[in-house]
Formats: C-alpha cells, structure tokens, sequence
C-alpha cells in the first residue's frame, strides 16, 4: 500500500484501497508480480487478471523515488512471460489520457483501440477520457 500511495496522483483518485486490493488478490486468474530493492523493501509492482487467452493489465506501480531505473519494464517482461506460459494472446489496459505512463505503455508495444469519453474525474470538474489499450503477446 506504501507503493501505490506513493505512485499514484491523488487528484485522480487511481490508487486503489487496501479492501479493493486484497479483495481482488483472492480472485483466480489474479498474478501480482513484486519487484524488492536491495534492501528487501518492495519498490513496484504489477496486478494482472487473466481469463482463457486473455489478461488485463490492471495496476503499475513504482515508487516515485525508484522511478526511471527500469523496474516497471522489467515486472512487465516477467508478466508477459508468465502470461504466454499460461496461454495468454492479448493483454488489455486502461489508462487515463495524459497519464504519464503512456510512454512506457506505448514503448511495450501498447495500442490504443478504445475511448470512453469522461470516464475518469478529477479532484474537481475536470473529466478525462479513459484509453483502452492492447498488447499481443503471442
């Protein structure tokens, strides 16, 4: 919970509680990939779903301080590798236009195919799209 806290912008209110979180962890088809610093400290992390031959890429998370070093692209390797292990095609995602993130989403061969128009709210009026995107991954 220190981590998505940490990473996660409060205006948009995209961080996810701890009753969310755990009541998501108990679900099947669930993989929750953790990175650890030297110091056994957990610094990112990666929550996935998947059904048949399909996953959604359900949270990224690095701490702010650990950022730039590599470590959501490396969980996300490790997912796709376990994912194609376990049969999976495609990995589906969604994300708020203009989250920061889409250059790492984009750079891991992301594709937007969807918009939903004012999905998401900000700490005030302002609305923002929500971006559906895919990834094949076999």
């Amino acid at each position: 919970m220190v981590v998505m806290e940490a990473a996660f912008d409060s205006q948009f209110g995209e961080a996810w509680t701890k009753a969310q979180l755990t009541s998501m962890m108990i679900m099947p088809g669930i993989l929750l990939l953790v990175h650890e610093n030297n110091e056994q400290m957990v610094d990112g992390f990666a929550l996935f779903s998947r059904v048949v031959d399909e996953s959604e890429l359900l949270l990224v998370a690095v701490d702010p301080v650990h950022r730039r070093q590599a470590i959501a692209d490396n969980i996300l390797d490790q997912g796709y590798i376990i994912l194609a292990e376990h049969g999976v095609k495609s990995l589906f995602l969604e994300v708020r236009d203009g989250n920061p993130a889409m250059h790492l989403y984009r750079a891991h061969g992301f594709e937007v195919i969807g918009r939903r128009p004012n999905y998401y709210h900000g700490s005030g009026v302002e609305t923002f799209d929500a971006l559906t995107l895919r990834k094949w991954i076999a």
